[in-house]
């Protein structure tokens, strides 16, 4: 799809909530004990009203839980989208491996698995699947869809990837395995799909000299623009952190971490709402073919909910 401009004003509502009521579904496995469990427990957002639709996976980032974006995919599902949010660890190293393979495996159920699962009514699309990942998430996604792993593949085909802050590593020359950036530019050349890179101004930025930034130069976000293809759509929120696109309250230990390792803005609500709106205008223009929200945001005629850093559009 070409992304065409436009002289018309769009009044655009992705960044408030959608028309659909929505429902977050908690689904444990159940091992040898029910048919299509999930390999993963996952957290499910979608529209609980009758419809057909998009698919979009959504890894958490390091040491996180996907019930930290409870807001972020309720937001996305009010605007008719199928939210999927494993937990693909609890405790783990710096080797994402296992992570991708999750995922994978993740991706291969949803064909037999996810419509057992969903309110009545409620139809998967899985002809327009997207796949999203934030901090080390957007790592996974990038790498499962790159195929780093030789041995890693996916039945079905996704038509979109987003990485929301994506980080890999601890800086340059410190990647985690399996590495996704080359540093050479235009590199993801083998990417058949959209691709869109979601920034934080002061993910680079150390929260005290005793902790390393969340997001560090040379492994961040714009290393991952840096080497997308075009289509490709590229936003840096100025005043915002690497954790602010969470739930407004995340609670226990790794809830309170969120807010403490991390630089971070006044405010989650404005990144979140900013971050959903973004996801859901780039959802709209490559799985549904609806580009008037992604173009007006583009060409300036949507007040946002940040102020931007960079902004980018590679067509």
């Amino acid at each position: 799809m070409v992304i065409t401009s436009t002289s018309s004003v769009t009044c655009s509502t992705v960044f408030d909530i959608g028309n659909y009521k929505t429902k977050l579904l908690k689904i444990e496995p159940q091992a040898c004990t029910k048919q299509n469990s999930p390999p993963k427990a996952l957290l499910i957002g979608t529209p609980s009203e009758a419809g057909n639709f998009p698919v979009l996976i959504f890894l958490h980032g390091y040491l996180l839980y996907n019930s930290f974006y409870s807001q972020l995919m309720q937001h996305l599902s009010s605007h008719g989208f199928i939210v999927i949010a494993p937990q693909l660890y609890l405790v783990e190293g710096a080797d994402a491996t296992e992570d991708i393979k999750s995922t994978a495996e993740i991706t291969n159920w949803l064909a037999e698995g996810l419509q057992h699962y969903l309110p009545p009514e409620v139809e998967p699309n899985l002809k327009k699947l997207g796949l999203a990942g934030h901090s080390r998430g957007g790592k996974v996604a990038f790498s499962l869809a790159l195929g780093r792993l030789a041995n890693i593949s996916t039945d079905l085909k996704f038509s979109a990837l987003i990485g929301v802050d994506p980080v890999d590593g601890m800086d340059k020359g410190k990647q985690t395995p399996p590495s996704v950036l080359t540093y050479v530019p235009r590199s993801f050349n083998n990417l058949d799909m959209p691709v869109m890179v979601i920034g934080s101004g002061l993910g680079e930025v150390k929260k005290n000299p005793l902790f390393p930034a969340c997001a560090p130069k040379g492994v961040n976000h714009r290393d991952f623009y840096n080497e997308c293809c075009k289509p490709a759509c590229y936003f840096v929120a100025k005043d915002y952190g690497h954790n602010d696109m969470l739930d407004d309250e995340t609670k226990g230990i790794r809830g309170k971490a969120t807010y403490c390792l991390c630089k971070k803005g006044k405010s989650r609500e404005p990144m979140r709402i900013f971050v959903g709106g973004v996801l859901v205008a780039f959802l709209e223009a490559y799985l549904e073919g609806n580009s008037s929200d992604l173009i007006a945001i583009r060409d300036g005629h949507v007040t946002l909910p940040v102020e931007l850093q960079d902004i980018d559009f590679l067509v």
